[in-house]
């Protein structure tokens, strides 16, 4: 009777876990999306569609992730228990049985291709881990068909048992996911500043929330720069103004950071600058340069 509601348990344990796998999936892509401005890019199966269904593909796979992923959080309780639940890990088991075979074909025709599963980090080529992963979700779908609303334990061992078929389960998973290796990877990696990419947008934003804005905005006569450009771990960005009755620019170097970046601000006379910048090579605008001799201006 004991083993039984283990095993129930255990059982029962399948549905969050899938729940959670399909939605961190399901970000996983959206983020990429987002990052690529496309969700046409070929992910996983989808490239085994023509060029023109691409895109449709793609949405189908993401809204059929989220929308089973919520359903069997949904339908994990007393809540959804019944034919609702039955429903959502019925299409479950056909998600991932489909997911298996289109594995099978995309390792057949396409074999450099990853699986797409989640996103940017799944562009290894789908080998026999892949698979097997795959083919344990699809029996773990199955073994939720039947399990009762999820509960807590009735007692101590029981939840020390459920906890450590989780364990051992989850485990097996990490070892055959490739992805883990290179979360390893980007979260040990510290990417120079020089050669980081962040987009134009990104940096704006951040300067018009950092007080440096704040202090020189009224002085701007555009919100828009008249130049932005980069130098190192900088992005410099122009923009003119008036200053006690004389036109200036007002640059703000904005550090390649992604989050809260450092902002410096300086101040050019637009007559000095007249003067002085068309002798100057573009990439020594970003450089702290004295002032000229008999010139009132203060420069970057």
């Amino acid at each position: 009777m004991w083993d039984n509601a283990v095993l129930g348990m255990a059982r029962e344990v399948q549905v969050p876990l899938l729940a959670v796998l399909l939605l961190g999936g399901c970000a996983a892509k959206a983020r990429r999306a987002i990052r690529t401005r496309s969700i046409a890019r070929e992910m996983g199966p989808t490239a085994l569609f023509p060029v023109r269904l691409h895109r449709p593909a793609a949405i189908v796979v993401c809204a059929s992730e989220l929308g089973l992923g919520v359903g069997l959080l949904v339908t994990a309780g007393q809540f959804g228990a019944g034919p609702p639940a039955l429903a959502v890990r019925s299409l479950t088991v056909v998600l991932f049985g489909t997911a298996v075979g289109a594995l099978h074909v995309l390792r057949t025709r396409r074999p450099a291709a990853g699986c797409g599963c989640f996103g940017d980090l799944s562009d290894t080529p789908v080998n026999w881990r892949t698979l097997t992963r795959t083919a344990l979700l699809c029996g773990a779908a199955v073994a939720a068909l039947g399990a009762p609303a999820l509960h807590m334990p009735a007692s101590a061992p029981q939840a020390v048992v459920v906890l450590g078929v989780l364990v051992v389960e989850v485990s097996v998973l990490v070892a055959l996911s490739p992805e883990f290796a290179e979360v390893m990877v980007r979260l040990g990696y510290n990417e120079p500043c020089e050669v980081r990419r962040l987009p134009v947008a990104r940096s704006l934003t951040a300067l018009r929330a950092s007080p440096q804005w704040r202090q020189y905005h009224r002085n701007l006569i555009t919100r828009e720069p008249a130049d932005v450009w980069r130098e190192g771990c900088w992005r410099f960005a122009v923009f003119p103004g008036m200053l006690a009755g004389r036109r200036v620019e007002v640059v703000f170097a904005i550090h390649l950071t992604p989050r809260r970046p450092q902002v410096r601000v300086g101040l050019l006379d637009s007559l000095a600058a007249s003067r002085t910048l068309p002798a100057i090579p573009r990439q020594r605008q970003g450089e702290l340069l004295p002032a000229p001799a008999g010139e009132d201006s203060a420069v970057l």
